[in-house]
């Protein structure tokens, strides 16, 4: 029986392993994670029922300086992600100094006034000695509610994360159904599925420059999902890297896609990918719009 609920936000610069943290705590993947920076784009619920408290984390994109209005929108929604919530999470890499973004992020959330934890990450990557210097940075920063150091990626600190995250838990009505760990529509999944593999197999600024709709999503009688998606991606020569001699590569990305998807979905998928060009969409109101990026 939920009889408490606790809104938290997930924050820090690019690549900390956010989206795998979220994705740890909820049991299963709905963020896509990528070895490249400015994976996440939109901010992400993800809903977590822990004994009689309801967890909806925020997981937001990589904090960073703006380039176009795309980078400006994603800046905007961590800004705004820390303000109204019931503490937030700041995730940082063990080292032993506060960054420029780091220090920005704090700077926000004194103004909001939220309670922080820091969530010192990839703790298997350094000696435990070291965390100390970590902590000991950080906490003469900024005064945080708690300092847990954790590996999302092999789960060790996870259950003392979440006993410190108890802590901010309200009363309140359960705001999820018990079978629901995300607000984003299954559409919306699929397509961040299709755009992590655009990452995972395109190299430099391309995967950056790419964004994907889901224009076809229909399910015949046997339960067999038919799904046409399309890649949109700014330059002609972009395209053509991303379809591949003879195909190979639009082929690569549509198997390792469907892969995922079929698995999230729990059915088969008959997947189609296309690709056109959309030159400057980063930069255009309008674009984004229509591709999702919208006001929270």
């Amino acid at each position: 029986m939920i009889t408490k609920t606790a809104m938290i936000t997930i924050c820090g610069r690019p690549n900390v392993g956010k989206s795998t943290l979220t994705n740890a705590l909820v049991g299963e993947k709905i963020a896509i994670v990528s070895s490249k920076p400015q994976t996440t784009r939109n901010r992400i619920s993800a809903v977590v029922n822990r004994g009689d408290t309801q967890f909806v984390l925020l997981d937001t994109p990589g904090f960073h300086k703006p380039r176009t209005r795309l980078d400006d929108y994603m800046a905007k929604v961590v800004r705004e992600s820390v303000a109204d919530v019931d503490a937030v999470m700041l995730v940082v890499e063990p080292i032993a100094s506060v960054g420029p973004q780091e220090r920005a992020l704090i700077e926000r959330i004194r103004q909001t006034g939220a309670p922080a934890v820091l969530v010192i990450n990839k703790i298997d990557t350094v000696e435990k000695a070291e965390l100390l210097a970590v902590m000991a940075a950080y906490g003469a920063a900024y005064p945080f509610a708690a300092l847990v150091p954790i590996s999302a990626k092999n789960g060790e600190g996870l259950t003392e994360l979440m006993d410190e995250l108890q802590t901010f838990a309200e009363p309140g009505p359960q705001l999820f159904p018990d079978d629901m760990i995300s607000d984003m529509p299954e559409k919306q999944i699929c397509a961040e599925l299709v755009r992590e593999k655009l990452l995972l197999c395109l190299d430099k600024e391309i995967p950056h420059g790419t964004a994907v709709e889901v224009t076809k999503f229909s399910e015949r009688e046997n339960g067999i999902i038919d799904m046409d998606v399309t890649i949109y991606c700014e330059k002609d020569s972009h395209k053509g890297i991303i379809i591949g001699k003879k195909g190979a590569m639009l082929k690569r990305i549509g198997a390792l896609a469907r892969e995922d998807i079929e698995a999230f979905m729990g059915t088969k998928v008959f997947l189609q990918t296309w690709v056109k060009v959309k030159e400057n969409w980063r930069d255009s109101g309008a674009l984004l719009r229509n591709f999702g990026y919208t006001e929270q």
